[in-house]
């Protein structure tokens, strides 16, 4: 048996830090890692370094933030050092399984470092993102029947009493007619591969590597929207059942481009859809370690769950997670690492940003991060623990990164420490002040003549984040993530 201690993270996408039992969530969507979190070291306030996914990951797998190369440049860059990286030098087997998120695949450089990688999308479905639609389907030329809809659509849309009413009688024909569920399962609906698919390809992938220490990266969707989890999570959690019908009609409403008054009422529903998805998360993850468990290797694991970014259900009166808002809905997430034996545990209530997971987990099994890493180690053997404001970026609207065009916009950045945040919106040329402790929905920012110290300290911080990020942009790497921008490296799915 290896005397290393092997590795695996795990990133869950969507996954708000309010929505798991160890920080305070009531209803019981994650029992297993709620019982591990006593013997790991908890993260209270841990923040990511960039929102949504293709702003989260460059720290959490490079420790770098998003904008560090430019605006236009999106997820790795090629040769850049990262985490898989780092482990691979040091001997580790390394290997990703990442549930078919495009902005996760070999177009943004994320297989890099590792020995085995399978992002479960195929070229034809890369493909599909890279033309003008960004979903699971192709754009197919309208027949008759479309122009016909088109013509009626356009006349409808004069006026504000008709637009409502056709568009709630295309919402109900989209419901009637549209499939989805109709044979009491939601198979044919998701939209990624589930947390039992992925989990189970990364236990075959431990199962080959005998005694080798390694490092595992998985990447989970559920929690993702459309939110499509096993109906029977559903009835555990709540007691009464779900039909499929009902959940795809929630999705579909949930959708819609309403205002959050007429959202509202379903707004439980799509909720109890979601913690469905995560409970179906936690399940997986005790799966995991009971296998790491039967093969002896539970006791020489660290294990790292956290997310990349949270979800919004009408916190601010928006869905989902697009790129135009940094509140703590969004960049608050969970972080629990479990080291063996209990060597690490406790909580750690002081702000962490996930820029500085990487030298943590190298730093807990005895490695030196890259020099590049911009994170520091969480001090995991110091006295006093890291403390330090940090920041979260993105450029404002960017909804999709995937043509260059799209990541033009202005920069929107946050820096928060324990207590207090700061939010400057460079488009708009504004800033926000919020007092996390007293106001912790961010409600009302505080006015221009309130905490003046404290505003003042964090518009530095700002400030030395954004002259960072000038003063230590590579150009070779730069050039080379414009060169991968122009000519995709779709490659083959599997080594």
């Amino acid at each position: 048996m290896t005397s290393r201690h092997s590795v695996i993270l795990v990133t869950v996408d969507c996954l708000r830090r309010d929505h798991v039992g160890f920080l305070g969530y009531e209803r019981a969507v994650t029992p297993f890692l709620d019982g591990l979190a006593p013997e790991s070291l908890v993260f209270e306030q841990a923040v990511v370094a960039g929102t949504p996914t293709y702003y989260s990951f460059p720290a959490i797998l490079a420790s770098r933030y998003p904008l560090a190369f430019g605006r236009d440049v999106i997820g790795l860059v090629p040769g850049e050092p990262t985490l898989a990286g780092a482990f691979r030098r040091a001997g580790y087997a390394t290997a990703a399984f990442a549930a078919g998120n495009p902005y996760l695949s070999r177009r943004f450089a994320y297989h890099e470092g590792f020995d085995a990688f399978d992002d479960f999308l195929s070229p034809e479905a890369l493909a599909r993102f890279a033309g003008d639609v960004v979903g699971p389907w192709s754009p197919r030329p309208p027949g008759w029947r479309g122009r016909v809809r088109t013509t009626m659509g356009a006349v409808a849309r004069r006026w504000a009493v008709t637009r409502a009413l056709s568009e709630e009688a295309y919402f109900r024909y989209l419901t009637a007619v549209g499939g989805g569920g109709r044979d009491g399962t939601l198979d044919d609906v998701r939209c990624f591969p589930p947390a039992d698919v992925v989990v189970g390809a990364a236990l075959d992938w431990l199962a080959r590597i005998g005694d080798r220490a390694f490092f595992l990266w998985i990447h989970l969707m559920d929690p993702h929207a459309p939110y499509y989890p096993a109906l029977g999570t559903v009835r555990e959690l709540t007691g009464a059942g779900m039909s499929a019908a009902r959940a795809v009609y929630l999705n579909r409403f949930w959708s819609r481009d309403l205002s959050a008054a007429r959202l509202r009422p379903h707004r439980d529903d799509v909720v109890t859809l979601y913690d469905a998805a995560v409970r179906g998360v936690d399940v997986q993850l005790e799966r995991l370690a009971v296998a790491l468990q039967g093969a002896g290797r539970w006791e020489d694991t660290v294990l790292a769950v956290t997310s990349d970014h949270g979800e919004e259900f009408l916190d601010h009166g928006g869905r989902y997670h697009p790129p135009v808002k940094l509140v703590e809905a969004l960049i608050g997430v969970p972080l629990v690492i479990r080291f063996p034996a209990g060597a690490f545990r406790g909580r750690r209530r002081r702000v962490f940003s996930l820029l500085d997971l990487a030298p943590t987990l190298l730093d807990g099994v005895g490695l030196e991060p890259p020099a590049d890493f911009r994170g520091r180690s969480a001090g995991l053997r110091a006295e006093t623990p890291l403390d330090r404001a940090v920041a979260t970026e993105c450029v404002y609207g960017c909804t999709n990164p995937w043509r260059a065009a799209g990541r033009a916009g202005p920069r929107l950045l946050a820096v928060r420490d324990t207590r207090y945040k700061l939010v400057v919106n460079f488009g708009e040329g504004g800033e926000s002040l919020f007092d996390l402790q007293h106001d912790p929905r961010e409600r009302q920012a505080l006015g221009e003549d309130d905490a003046r110290e404290t505003r003042h300290r964090l518009l530095e911080v700002a400030h030395r984040h954004l002259v960072e990020a000038g003063r230590t942009r590579h150009g070779t790497a730069r050039l080379r993530a414009r060169i991968a921008d122009i000519v995709p490296r779709l490659g083959p799915r599997r080594p």
